[in-house]
This record gives C-alpha cells, structure tokens and sequence, in this order.
C-alpha cells in the first residue's frame, strides 16, 4: 500500500473516530452475537427481542405487514421468527437501529428521505438478483445494499462544506459520488461505511459486501464473481429517487442481459416487481415512495 493510501486511510479513520459514531443498540449486538452460534433458534433469539417492547413491537408490524402477507395476524416474536427466519430478524433489527442512529445534516443537496428511498429500492433489487443468479439465502445482499451508504448522513455531517460540493459536482448523477470522494479523499462513502460495519463489529463479508458495492467494473474484470457481489454492486448504479436522468442505465442494462438466466425476465419486468415489493414493504419503515418508479425511469430512459 502506498503511503498516500496509508494516509487516506489514516485520516478517515481519524475522521470516524471524531464524529463518535453512535452504539448499536443492546438488543442488536446480541442478536449478532447469537447468529454466530447456529445451534441458537427462534426461542434464543426471541429472547432479546421480547425483553426490548419497542423492537417486539417493531418485529411483530413487520411480519405482519402486507409484504409477507399471511393470512392471520403474528402475535409471538418466537412465531414471528419460525415463520420468517432468523436471518430476516437479525437483519430488520439491524436495519431499524441503524436508520435510528444516522443524523439528517443540513448539507447542500442531501436529503436523507431520499437516500433511504434509494437504499431500499437497491436492497429488494439485491436480493431479488441474488436468488435469480442461484442464491438460496439473499439476506445479506439485501442488508449489504440497504446499508451501502449509511455513512453519507454522517460524512455531510462532519464535511458539510465538503459534501455540499461533491454533491453539487455529481451533476443529477451524471457523476458517481464515490469517484469525486475517491479523486478528493483518496476513500469514499463505501470505504467508510464498512469501517462503520468493523466497529460494531458485524461479519467481515458483510462489511466486505459493503466495501466493494462501487467496484462494479473490478468484480466484472475477474471469473466466477460471487453472486451476493455482483448483486449489491450492480444495485448501486439504479437512478437516485432525486436525480432527473438516469445516466448509468446503458451500464445497467448490459451487465443486467449478461448474467439474466436464459428465460429470465426481461429488465423492465424485474423492476416492475422490485417496485411492487418496495410499494408493499416502504411502510414497515416509514419510507414514503419516489416520485418516479424504476420501471417508468428505465422506460423512459431507453426509449428516449
């Protein structure tokens, strides 16, 4: 590593370490502790979340919400859990303590509604491929994409100046945010998200999920890309809910028909459902929906 690397990673290091991030909450860092046991189910895990009254309330919404669908209501957390499974827990626990914890700054063109807008829509499209390049448990994907860029709030927060700028140069996205970190800061917005991830010490590959979410063009230059990677890189270039064009969809649309499964669904229809899925599962998290759906972005685009 070059010592200018060195001192990149020095300084955001630093950077982090001033900004105090916050703690996971208590429940949290002990479902992540129990998941590392696989001898643990639903009644060990079931256990954190029924002694915290506001996330047992949280979990029994979510599984009752109308994105599972069953057909009568879940009034036991260790029910709730058989019948969704223990990863999809863990993950809603992590999701819902880190949207609580992430500041909104006053910085430039930022606007955190729709940062979780887009993360979101990223998260269900994660998944989704996932499963149709063959994996069976897509949980981590989804986590991976939903969290990709929970460290932009915190560094507008401690670079407003900064963040106003680069923000500014993305041009409504004609610009990938984490070329103008890399050119400015020598790290971006995924480097620091996965040191966010080491400090609370979640698993490596998902820290390591995150970290590699902009390097789309690296993991295409190797063989056998692992699936759960090219799933959450490939999220990252959907159009942001606040930019006008969609300036990545050429990119998108190529890599989308190389790895689409003979008979798979054309890239219209699959984010037709990846927009059903978000209009079904944005309540759970008090997320309201873009203006735009992606099916009617990627209409527009390639056939403008």
């Amino acid at each position: 590593m070059s010592q200018t690397a060195v001192a990149a990673e020095l300084d955001l290091t630093k950077l982090l370490a001033g900004a105090q991030l916050p703690a996971l909450p208590q429940s949290a860092i002990q479902l992540l502790e129990l998941s590392n046991d696989e001898r643990n189910g639903p009644t060990q895990f079931a256990v954190p979340i029924e002694a915290d009254p506001g996330l047992a309330g949280q979990v029994l919404k979510f599984v009752n919400s109308a994105y599972f669908g069953f057909a009568r209501e879940i009034s036991s957390v260790k029910l709730a859990i058989t019948l969704v499974g223990m990863r999809t827990i863990k993950n809603f626990t992590l999701w819902s303590a880190v949207f609580s914890l992430m500041p909104n700054p006053k910085c430039g063109m930022f606007d955190l509604r729709s940062l979780w807008q887009d993360s979101l829509r990223r998260a269900l499209f994660a998944r989704s491929f996932a499963r149709m390049l063959g994996m069976r448990e897509a949980e981590e994907p989804f986590a991976a994409a939903l969290l990709q860029d929970m460290a932009v709030p915190l560094l507008a927060r401690e670079l407003s100046a900064e963040y106003a700028e680069l923000l500014a140069d993305r041009q409504q996205g004609k610009l990938r945010l984490s070329q103008l970190e890399r050119e400015r800061f020598g790290w971006t917005h995924a480097h620091a998200a996965a040191q966010m991830a080491r400090q609370w010490n979640l698993p490596e590959e998902f820290a390591t999920l995150i970290e590699r979410h902009t390097e789309l063009d690296t993991l295409l230059s190797g063989e056998n890309v692992p699936p759960g990677d090219l799933a959450v890189a490939l999220s990252s270039l959907l159009p942001a809910a606040s930019d006008d064009t969609w300036c990545e969809v050429g990119q998108f649309d190529v890599c989308y028909q190389r790895f689409c499964p003979v008979g798979g669904p054309r890239a219209v229809e699959f984010l037709r459902t990846i927009d059903a899925e978000f209009v079904a599962f944005a309540p759970v998290l008090k997320i309201t929906a873009p203006a735009q759906s992606l099916e009617m972005r990627y209409a527009d685009t390639v056939t403008s």
